[in-house]
């Protein structure tokens, strides 16, 4: 067993600790992308979402219905939609899907892509389960996204191409 930030007991193999503990993943990774050759340009907002992830941490950890606690509100989830659209601008139109990698960077952030997408899905799992804050899911949505521009824009920031899926390639 292992105790929730309102001293509760549960198993370890709760839906929550699960979310949470890949929420921490996710958080680790961005740190390995900044402590390497991230562009300067995604830094300040990298160090925000970071801090952030101990807020959704902390979130997941109490029970919803536990008043007075540090909560995901809606202006998170509206500030990375904002990032969301000041990245993309200057980026070009897709035509094709991506493939991770180009640099380190824009390969770093595809990892942690994928993994807030699972700590996405163990939240709604979590929420299936137990009293979680449904914004939470949203902001780790929104994240994913903003992961997804943040790694083509690192590759557009150093001038790099970025690798294209071309289907059915590995077969010729």
């Amino acid at each position: 067993e292992t105790s929730l930030g309102d001293g509760s007991r549960v198993p370890k193999l709760d839906a929550r600790i699960a979310a949470y503990g890949t929420t921490d993943e996710l958080n680790s990774l961005l740190g390995v992308v900044l402590a390497n050759d991230c562009p300067p340009e995604l830094r300040e907002s990298l160090a925000r979402i970071q801090n952030e992830l101990f807020d959704v941490g902390a979130d997941l950890c109490v029970p919803f219905r536990v008043e007075e606690r540090l909560r995901v509100e809606q202006t998170m989830v509206d500030r990375l939609e904002a990032l969301c659209d000041a990245f993309n601008e200057p980026l070009p139109d897709l035509t094709s899907f991506v493939l991770p990698g180009g640099t380190a960077a824009s390969a770093g952030l595809h990892v942690a892509r994928t993994v807030c997408r699972r700590a996405e899905r163990e939240t709604l799992v979590a929420g299936g389960e137990h009293d979680v804050n449904p914004l939470v899911a949203v902001y780790l949505n929104r994240l994913s996204d903003l992961l997804f521009i943040l790694a083509r824009a690192a590759n557009a920031l150093a001038e790099a191409d970025e690798p294209l899926w071309k289907p059915g390639a590995a077969r010729i």
